[in-house]
């Protein structure tokens, strides 16, 4: 039995409008650390409110440690939340933000000092205990906010975009503390996020939802590497994932996907996959840094076609490269022609095994 199990769950706002979250299944271990990942509008933060008895569930259940929290109120669930703005009151000092739940629930003033304490130091803020909000940076009172979570001991940990509000280097380094205390405690938390950044370098598992239904469920790498589906593979990835409409013929070299401006020969494990799309279209994709560039023209068993590159946009650690195919413009990342000169003719080749291809009425991933 999981730690955390939602079961068929929804939510409607109202009784005929739409299913914001539409039969909702997922299971928490204890100790995981889950990344709710998708746009805005998606879901994700209307989940985990109903998990926290923020809001009403519509349909199914939530359960912690196999029994339901459903008719529980917010406070007896055993759930902490972290929200986008820090919620710290400004008026009182560090400890008694920090304590502040804890007083609530009548717990004995020693034990209260002890608790505020142990979070603190969880968080690097021993020294801040006597300060103001007004005194300390973004940074700080956002850790403030972590340790007030942390201090009532929870079952389950639940942040909501924590980080929205920091400046772009202060929310690398928190979400690496985020992590830290996430490990420390042995906590179950799940993080809700629109970044894939953040995403991919917190999580141990992703959900990755789309309009109240979740898309694809795995580790960071499975979710990049293996998309299930035409919107997990472009959601996530930067540069985003090409795209191009095809073809699938069968011709005496072999099973190909024709498009425009190319003609590309399906590797041998995809074919018996695609031969029921022949002569019907079907999308394929190709993450930019798994097209490989040739200036000498050479061609590969993975060769798509001849193109001039467009544009060269340098990045540092590497160049995105842009071009078009036919119609289509495509981008393509490289380490070893970062300096190749806009107007160059090359061949495109697709590494061996880096192809995906989607159905088009459904874009679930052919496989």
């Amino acid at each position: 039995m999981s730690y955390l199990e939602i079961r068929n769950l929804q939510k409607k706002y109202t009784k005929n409008g739409p299913m914001i979250v539409n039969n909702m299944n997922l299971s928490i271990e204890k100790g995981e650390f889950i990344v709710f990942l998708g746009p805005s509008g998606c879901g994700k933060t209307t989940t985990i409110r109903m998990i926290s008895g923020l809001e009403e569930v519509t349909g199914g259940d939530i359960c912690i440690e196999g029994e339901s929290i459903l008719a529980k109120k917010p406070k007896e669930r055993g759930v902490s939340m972290i929200f986008q703005s820090y919620a710290i009151w400004p008026h009182m000092t560090v400890f008694d933000n920090i304590a502040y739940p804890l007083k609530l629930q009548n717990v004995p003033r020693e034990e209260i000092r002890r608790r505020v304490e142990t979070a603190a130091a969880a968080t690097d803020i021993q020294g801040l205990l006597k300060r103001y909000p007004a005194q300390m940076s973004g940074g700080q009172r956002q850790r403030v906010a972590v340790s007030r979570a942390i201090v009532v001991e929870p079952k389950l940990f639940l942040m909501d975009e924590p980080l929205s509000n920091l400046d772009a280097k202060l929310r690398v380094s928190m979400r690496t503390e985020l992590k830290n205390i996430h490990n420390k405690l042995g906590a179950t938390s799940i993080f809700v996020t629109h970044d894939q950044a953040e995403a991919m370098s917190l999580a141990d598992r992703i959900v990755v939802m789309y309009k109240g239904n979740i898309e694809q469920i795995g580790t960071p790498m499975e979710v990049y590497q293996d998309s299930a589906t035409r919107f997990v593979a472009e959601f996530i990835g930067t540069p985003p994932t090409n795209f191009f409409m095809t073809s699938i013929e069968r011709t005496e070299e072999g099973v190909q996907a024709v498009g425009d401006g190319f003609c590309y020969q399906v590797p041998v494990g995809l074919t018996d996959t695609l031969l029921p799309y022949a002569g019907r279209k079907i999308e394929m994709g190709v993450r930019p840094e798994y097209i490989e560039i040739s200036p000498g023209l050479d061609r590969t068993e993975g060769y798509l076609t001849d193109v001039d590159i467009r544009f060269v946009e340098p990045q540092g650690s590497h160049s995105i490269l842009i071009a078009k195919v036919g119609a289509t413009e495509i981008k393509i990342h490289t380490t070893k022609y970062m300096d190749i000169a806009a107007g160059s003719r090359v061949s495109l080749n697709v590494k061996e095994g880096r192809v995906m291809f989607f159905d088009c009425d459904t874009g679930k991933r052919v496989k």
